[in-house]
């Protein structure tokens, strides 16, 4: 298919251009996946029940996808748009980390290593709240449970 699309070319540079455009595309195609790899970004969050494995790697995808059309994005951005994405249950664990990283200079490989220590944590809270969503399930465990204190 391709070299019937170049075939005709008989000068070097000619044929040159034609490889490189069905290559990389155009600069208006170049551009829309541009604005499509930004948008990405911008709408990127946690899918519920995905683990923290699965989040980092599909954010790393975005990321070096964005990196090959050599899209510039500051890296306390990355690591804010990495942090603030994840499940509410790492929560507690995004906060210490604001606390004790410098998002400056530290890079979301870093940030995903210190969370992954902590995700078997954030999936017992995960549990413990869904087991009290049921709002009946919560008033017959809480019947069941002895009181902490007597009342006089």
């Amino acid at each position: 298919d391709i070299y019937s699309l170049v075939n005709h070319h008989r000068v070097a540079k000619d044929l040159w251009e034609i490889v490189q455009l069905l290559m990389q595309g155009s600069s208006l195609t170049k551009q829309e996946r541009e604005c499509k790899l930004y948008d990405a970004f911008d709408k990127f969050t946690h899918i519920k029940k995905e683990t923290l494995h699965k989040y980092y790697l599909r954010f790393t995808q975005l990321i070096n996808d964005m990196n090959i059309y050599n899209m510039k994005i500051e890296q306390f951005q990355v690591n804010t748009k990495f942090l603030n994405s994840l499940s509410p249950e790492l929560s507690k664990f995004v906060t210490d980390v604001k606390l004790v990283e410098d998002l400056h200079t530290t890079n979301f490989d870093q940030l995903h290593a210190y969370l992954e220590k902590h995700e078997l944590h954030a999936n017992e809270v995960r549990l413990l709240r869904e087991r009290n969503q049921d709002p009946l399930a919560f008033v017959a465990n809480r019947q069941m449970t002895p009181p902490y204190f007597n009342t006089y």
